[in-house]
């Protein structure tokens, strides 16, 4: 895929983990606890002309778990919630699908489902988006293949027990949001 120059910059994130914490399976209002600095970090790459895109395998539908309707209505109260801290979401994306473990039509392989880059190029292709010049953020090792693969400039692994900021081949592992920002901050000078 050919990205031309001067396209919009995304900060491309993971749900489960990188927005709210990962209990197994989120899908209710009450359920939903905000990983510290989430809003902080979207703020500050928002100023900086960034669209805001939420990209997350939900194979708790496909389980069979939870349904489209539970997701949709936990997506549109947390997109309020950022809505209310001055931070407008452009776009989420979302992969129902698991290949062995998805019931009926939800089993099946799916390029949408990361580690695979089926989200991200999708949300390219809607909002004209630079991937060279985007970044990624997920807690996972799919998260972080899925943003190679799509061709993001910028790879982040947020793991909360990692011992501090470190860079690992083609990606970046931070401890806190707070260093997604630093790191942001320190490559636009």
């Amino acid at each position: 895929m050919s990205i031309a120059t001067g396209r919009r910059r995304g900060l491309i994130l993971d749900r489960d983990g990188v927005i709210n914490q990962d209990t197994g399976y989120v899908h209710r209002i009450d359920q939903c606890r905000f990983v510290e600095g989430i809003f902080a970090m979207t703020k500050a790459f928002a100023a900086r002309g960034f669209a805001i895109i939420i990209a997350t395998n939900q194979s708790g539908i496909g389980r069979g778990l939870y349904g489209e309707a539970d997701y949709a209505a936990l997506r549109e109260w947390m997109s309020g919630a950022f809505a209310r801290q001055g931070v407008a979401i452009a776009a989420v994306y979302h992969c129902p699908d698991h290949p062995t473990a998805g019931i009926g039509p939800y089993r099946r392989d799916n390029p949408w489902r990361k580690p695979g880059p089926g989200m991200i190029l999708q949300a390219a292709a809607d909002l004209s988006l630079d991937l060279a010049r985007s970044w990624t953020v997920g807690d996972r090792d799919s998260d972080i293949a899925a943003g190679r693969a799509a061709g993001v400039g910028r790879l982040v692994r947020y793991d909360a027990l990692a011992p501090r900021v470190e860079q690992c081949d083609d990606f970046w592992v931070v401890p806190r949001l707070a260093d997604v920002t630093a790191l942001l901050e320190a490559e636009e000078g």
